[in-house]
């Protein structure tokens, strides 16, 4: 019991400071590729600071999985965390560590019991926004046959990607800029089935609300009936009595 709570008080005071650390790694992800060229300085200072999140993340999975009493239902219930932890040390790159990071935080902020599914929906839309536009620009940008070339190509082709309109005036003309564009387009579909589903949801519950007051209505009323019925009898019964004993 103590080491569930002592599990819990950590992710209850870790869980803001992290998500600040993720906000941190957005910048230091998003200044090197919207400022390019950067210079060498501010790329050293942002890929330091992607380290030093996904290093913060990687603690906070390690003091999770050492607080929890059940350490080996922990990893398997927890593997996502696990892999988002590993992730960037298979192969350091840029882009795997910001995927490493949106799992983390994904995971962190379903957690928290405070947060709306309709809070969490709308952030992860504009987290997938603006790290699908900076990443399939930092890798289409400087490609042969690329046609996305500035930040608005690139916002512009996250939403048509998303919603899986695909006008097909911009598209990846890479493997790794159509890897983005395939978890993009399963991520919109996903989002859509979240928010139909929410939806189809809010109306059940209250198409059963109002089912539940009208059936309490009815059987009020029929209590109510019930006790005129009995009301009647008994008038009836008293009225009777006085007449006999009038008689």
């Amino acid at each position: 019991m103590n080491r569930h709570s002592a599990q819990a008080r950590w992710e209850r005071r870790t869980q803001r400071p992290l998500l600040a650390l993720a906000v941190a790694f957005a910048v230091a992800y998003a200044v090197p590729i919207v400022d390019s060229p950067a210079r060498r300085s501010v790329t050293v200072v942002c890929t330091a600071t992607e380290w030093v999140v996904w290093a913060a993340f990687a603690v906070d999975y390690l003091m999770r999985l050492a607080l929890t009493p059940r350490r080996r239902e922990f990893v398997r219930t927890h593997w996502m965390d696990l892999c988002a932890v590993v992730l960037p040390l298979l192969q350091p790159l840029r882009l795997l560590r910001m995927v490493s990071t949106l799992l983390l935080v994904g995971r962190r902020a379903r957690m928290a019991s405070q947060i709306r599914l309709t809070t969490y929906v709308g952030g992860a839309v504009i987290g997938l926004l603006m790290f699908g536009s900076l990443a399939v620009l930092s890798v289409e940008r400087d490609a042969p046959h690329g046609n996305i070339r500035t930040l608005g190509d690139a916002v512009w082709w996250s939403f048509t990607t998303m919603t899986t309109v695909g006008y097909g005036d911009h598209a990846p003309t890479t493997g790794l800029g159509r890897m983005i564009a395939v978890g993009l387009m399963l991520s919109g579909i996903a989002l859509l089935g979240v928010v139909t589903a929410n939806i189809a949801a809010w109306f059940i519950s209250r198409f059963e609300k109002d089912d539940a007051e009208e059936r309490r209505q009815t059987r009020a009323i029929g209590e109510l009936a019930e006790e005129v019925r009995l009301l009647r009898a008994e008038v009836a019964r008293l009225v009777e009595e006085r007449e006999q004993q009038r008689s």
